[in-house]
């Protein structure tokens, strides 16, 4: 029989953090965006329809909150890198994760929109 997953998104939650090289980024900070991919195996959940068997994506919103919030990391591919690992290692129903984490407040010379970083990890069942 197939395995079924099922693909479960967070969009744009927002934080006000401090990452970055520049002393600036650690001291005054700059807004931040993330987006969460997430694949699991929905079925016990869907055929008991118990919330208790399904991915609790409130408390997955919680542990983004304390690691963005948390400590400070000069790039924001660490940052990213430690979401995704942390997704995997707390919830395990998750098989994989996507986090794109998006810098809003660039201090560039330049005008520019946002940095965005993109980190797919997947769990291994070797």
């Amino acid at each position: 029989m197939a395995k079924s997953l099922i693909k479960l998104s967070l969009s744009n939650l927002q934080f006000y953090s401090y990452h970055g090289v520049k002393a600036e980024e650690q001291t005054l900070g700059g807004r931040y965006q993330v987006d969460v991919d997430l694949w699991y195996n929905p079925m016990s959940a869907v055929i008991s329809d118990d919330v208790a068997k399904a991915v609790n994506y409130e408390e997955i919103v919680f542990s983004i909150n304390e690691l963005v919030n948390g400590d400070s990391y000069n790039l924001i591919e660490t940052l990213c890198y430690e979401i995704s690992k942390e997704v995997l290692e707390r919830f395990t129903l998750v098989e994989k994760v996507t986090v794109r984490l998006r810098k809003l407040s660039v201090p560039l010379k330049h005008i520019i929109d946002h940095v965005e970083v993109e980190h797919t990890m997947q769990r291994s069942h070797e």
